[in-house]
């Protein structure tokens, strides 16, 4: 059974067929979801999501792309919500240099809130770091203590590198599947798997089999099927692998 370790079943566009979307997910294998949340808005809707499946675990946090909806006093309200709901996870949060407007040093504030918390609670944290990958290595350094993902990795393979000697995973979702990802494509077919994640960021990222369409979480097998392509290994080797990577990080039950 595969894990998708960031997908966000919370999302509005889900909201009409949430309920199938689960079912094709299990139907193509993947059991358990990991579901991260972008603002303290949503953090109750998320939870209450996740509480129809025992397959899903909800992460909470402070995503940077919604800097505007954020203010200081959710990064107490988020420790409130650790100690309650005990989430798998601390997310999504990071950093992004890539959308104009938003400011770096506010997300730079959010961002170091939350490490700090998982920090203090022993928790991973699932990052953003489009165009921030330096940024969020050398945040990690200064916090220290840290574990977790890089979702949607785009980065270089030194930056990979670098991360894995911090003791943090790679996510890798559709962007992997299109041909033109040369950077990408070399990265996983040389990386050592115990520092894998796969991930669909349903309903965004579509994999090249459903260009711009609503992504879903049995889309999770195309990507593990493109990872063993790319590396010449079975699908199942990449399943097992992956799976024990998000147990291992998540600290996730038996399915």
């Amino acid at each position: 059974m595969l894990v998708d370790s960031h997908c966000h079943l919370d999302a509005p566009e889900l909201d009409h067929d949430r309920d199938a979307v689960i079912a094709r997910a299990r139907a193509a294998g993947v059991g358990r979801q990991i579901v991260p949340a972008v603002d303290a808005a949503g953090w109750a809707k998320l939870r209450d999501v996740c509480a129809v499946d025992d397959g899903l675990f909800p992460a909470y946090g402070l995503h940077p792309m919604y800097l505007s909806s954020h203010r200081p006093p959710h990064l107490d309200e988020l420790r409130d919500w650790i100690v309650r709901e005990r989430p798998v996870a601390v997310g999504e949060c990071g950093l992004d240099y890539f959308v104009e407007g938003l400011d770096a040093e506010q997300q730079q504030f959010y961002f170091d809130g939350q490490l700090r918390l998982a920090r203090e609670f022993d928790l991973p944290v699932i990052v953003h770091a489009r165009r921030a990958v330096d940024a969020v290595i050398a945040s990690f350094k200064r916090i220290g203590g840290l574990r977790g993902v890089v979702h949607s990795f785009s980065g270089s393979a030194e930056q990979a590198r670098q991360l894995w000697q911090l003791g943090f995973m790679i996510g890798l979702g559709g962007p992997v599947t299109y041909e033109r990802a040369n950077r990408l494509r070399g990265l996983v077919a040389t990386m050592p798997l115990d520092c894998l994640l796969l991930e669909t960021d349903a309903p965004d990222q579509p994999d090249s089999g459903i260009r711009g369409q609503r992504n879903e979480p049995a889309r999770l097998a195309v990507v593990r099927d493109a990872i063993a392509g790319l590396r010449g290994e079975p699908p199942e080797a990449i399943a097992q692998a992956t799976t024990r990577n998000a147990e291992r990080l998540f600290g996730l039950p038996p399915p």
